[in-house]
């Protein structure tokens, strides 16, 4: 089982940052991958980006490259999205994914409000 306890998000305007944060405790392996998904009400839940623990290579949605970064402290199972210019499409619950070779899973979720 992994645990994931996500924390940062919240209210910011029209080309503000954030950061978002996850940690994950309990049978985490190095070469097991962390990511972030998001849902804005009424649509689907989106894939926003990944990155792999071993070696902090990194994917992102085109919606958000260039302006979102994920980077990952492996020494304390923590993944982090830097999201800077946000937008109010940016709005959403963001959750924190956690991919392991049998199971993947998934954080309560962070709700981040962008105003215009």
């Amino acid at each position: 089982q992994v645990q994931l306890d996500e924390s940062g998000g919240g209210l910011v305007q029209t080309g503000g940052s954030l950061r978002l944060s996850c940690a994950a405790s309990g049978r985490t392996l190095s070469s097991d991958a962390m990511g972030w998904f998001r849902q804005a009400p009424g649509k689907e839940r989106e894939f926003v980006g990944r990155v792999k623990r071993i070696d902090g290579i990194s994917y992102y949605a085109d919606s958000v490259k260039g302006r979102f970064t994920i980077s990952i402290d492996s020494t304390k199972n923590t993944v982090y999205l830097q999201m800077n210019s946000l937008k109010p499409d940016d709005t959403a619950v963001y959750y924190c994914v956690y991919y392991s070779p049998s199971l993947t899973y998934w954080g309560r979720g962070t709700q981040v409000t962008v105003s215009s």
